[in-house]
């Protein structure tokens, strides 16, 4: 693993080792930092939901399954007690009991079957001596014979027939019934070979409260899994995320620019491997970038030189050119042609030269503006004065439109526009300048726009670009497809833009637009600081401003 300095360290590696770590977040920070990882989207969030849902699920289960067994037994056990010590004392109390009793005699016997340790009402149904039905109930006002549900008296009553499968015609037979808001358990028999018929109400309140508490316990129990079920799943995917935020931070680091970032990396999980291979990556992401960077800055250095290098030839050769141009009248016929083509490719060259230096000051980032209060109208009729453009170009100008611009720049950017919209686009070319007002302040915009056949779409994307030509047709063509990728940097080093677009009316429109009084301050020298190198007032200004006609 590559050794790194402290300086280098991502901040949650510094927050993970406690030392040397960061001032501790504000309360609102923090808070802001909690609501956060509980937002929907969150891995966090999800990890605690499913940790819950499957502890919930799983609890509820184990719950009511406990519950269900629990009942039955409980239930069971108590009904078969009660049923069969309501069997044993029927057969008991009435044993003695003649077949057509007297209901004091009837009364005596229901008492009798109700002292049991079973604690249930007993309701006793016979004929009398007297031919009349008589009923006794230990309890005439909760157990009548109304009571009894009317299916279970007449399976009581029902004779089967005896055979070998059934040995007897009365059985006894038990219903569970709510009375009261009470659950009771509600059981009947007929004795067989004469005797009376015998009924049995047992309260089941006891058992309803203990299995009430067992619900509530089992209820408890639940709630208390899903608690720890969702600490459980907090501690997990603290476990798990924290490695993965760091990760994030890293990342996050890593996109801005600090290719030094690494991760610290602990354990041999798959979230270590997962770290060792980011770190890998960034290290030779970083190197590809130095390297990459490094053939750049060669690059850029070998343009300056060669264009710094091609001045002083240059100048010399001019000098020779304008010689010869002033001779041209008394050169022989013969020569003349070759002389004029010497001079034209002269300017020619001495153009391009001029412009590489301008584009490696732009990619050095050495650029710098020197700003003053322009009026935006003068400006743009100055520049279209001196390439004597007035009787091709209709003016739209506001008056009394002050902006703090470069004028140099600015007359570079308006030449390299409306030589442009001359030279590929229709006459009239029409110059507008207002004023816009934006959310960040206000803008100058400017637009200039031809009557030609427009931009193809297929080039539009690509007008700005560097040594980029619509026609291969035409390599040879005056321009070098710099001038509107150097009108774009200038816009760019004022804090604007350039745009291009076909109008619907036909013909292309080119829109500048500018901060007014505004500028970038790492980028701008003010007052009467010097300018670019080879930046006059008319240096380098008028040859540039033809530029980038082979765009389109």
């Amino acid at each position: 693993m590559t050794e790194r300095s402290p300086e280098s360290r991502t901040d949650a590696e510094a927050a993970g080792d406690g030392e040397g770590a960061p001032e501790r977040p504000s309360f609102l920070r923090r808070c802001v930092r909690a609501l956060g990882l509980l937002r929907w989207t969150s891995l966090r969030l999800r990890l605690v939901v499913v940790f819950a849902l499957v502890a919930l699920t799983a609890a509820v289960s184990a719950s009511g399954i406990a519950y269900w067994l629990n009942r039955n037994t409980v239930l069971d056990r108590t009904q078969n007690s009660a049923l069969n010590d309501f069997r044993k004392s029927l057969e008991d109390s009435t044993r003695s009991l003649p077949l057509r009793p007297r209901c004091a005699e009837l009364q005596d016997a229901a008492r009798q079957m109700a002292g049991g340790p079973q604690n249930y009402a007993v309701l006793l149904v016979a004929r009398g001596s007297d031919g009349k039905q008589c009923v006794a109930s230990t309890d005439t006002e909760l157990f009548t014979l109304g009571t009894v549900p009317k299916t279970l008296q007449k399976a009581v009553n029902e004779r089967r027939a005896v055979d070998d499968g059934n040995r007897v015609p009365y059985h006894m037979y038990w219903q569970r019934k709510e009375l009261q808001d009470t659950p009771y358990l509600v059981a009947g028999a007929r004795m067989n070979g004469g005797g009376p018929t015998g009924y049995m109400l047992k309260s089941l309140a006891t058992e309803r409260q203990d299995l009430n508490s067992l619900a509530w316990s089992l209820g408890i129990a639940t709630a208390l899994a899903l608690v720890g079920s969702a600490l459980l799943a907090q501690a997990a995917a603290t476990t798990v995320l924290r490695p993965v935020q760091r990760l994030g931070h890293a990342a996050r680091q890593l996109g801005e620019g600090r290719l030094d970032t690494r991760l610290r990396v602990t354990g041999t999980d798959e979230l270590a491997d997962l770290s060792r291979t980011f770190n890998r990556t960034a290290e030779r992401l970083e190197q590809r970038v130095e390297e990459l960077s490094g053939r750049e800055a060669s690059s850029r250095r070998f343009v300056a030189d060669m264009s710094h290098e091609l001045r002083t030839p240059l100048t010399a050769i001019t000098a020779v050119t304008e010689v010869l141009e002033e001779e041209e009248d008394s050169l022989d016929p013969m020569i003349a042609p070759a002389v004029k083509l010497v001079v034209s490719e002269t300017r020619r060259l001495n153009d391009l030269v001029e412009n590489l230096m301008e584009v490696t000051r732009f990619d050095a980032g050495t650029a710098r503006l020197v700003q003053d209060d322009v009026d935006v109208a003068d400006q743009v009729t100055a520049c279209i004065d001196a390439r004597a453009w007035l009787d091709a170009v209709e003016l739209d100008a506001e008056r009394g439109i002050v902006a703090r611009l470069d004028p140099r720049r600015l007359d570079v950017i308006l030449a390299n526009l409306i030589g442009n919209a001359l030279k590929h686009g229709g006459s009239p070319v029409r110059v507008s300048v207002r004023t816009e007002t934006t959310a960040d302040g206000e803008d100058l915009v400017i637009r200039v726009r031809d009557h030609g056949p427009g931009i193809p779409q297929e080039v539009l994307p690509h007008v700005f670009d560097r040594f980029y030509k619509a026609s291969a047709s035409r390599p040879r063509s005056e321009g070098s497809g710099l001038g509107l990728s150097i009108a774009l940097e200038n816009a760019h080093i004022h804090g604007g833009d350039i745009t291009a677009a076909n109008s619907s009316e036909g013909g292309a429109v080119f829109t500048l637009r500018l901060p007014v009084g505004t500028s970038d301050p790492a980028r701008t020298e003010e007052g009467n600081g010097e300018a670019d190198e080879g930046a006059g007032p008319g240096g380098g200004a008028e040859p540039r401003g033809t530029e980038g006609g082979d765009g389109r």
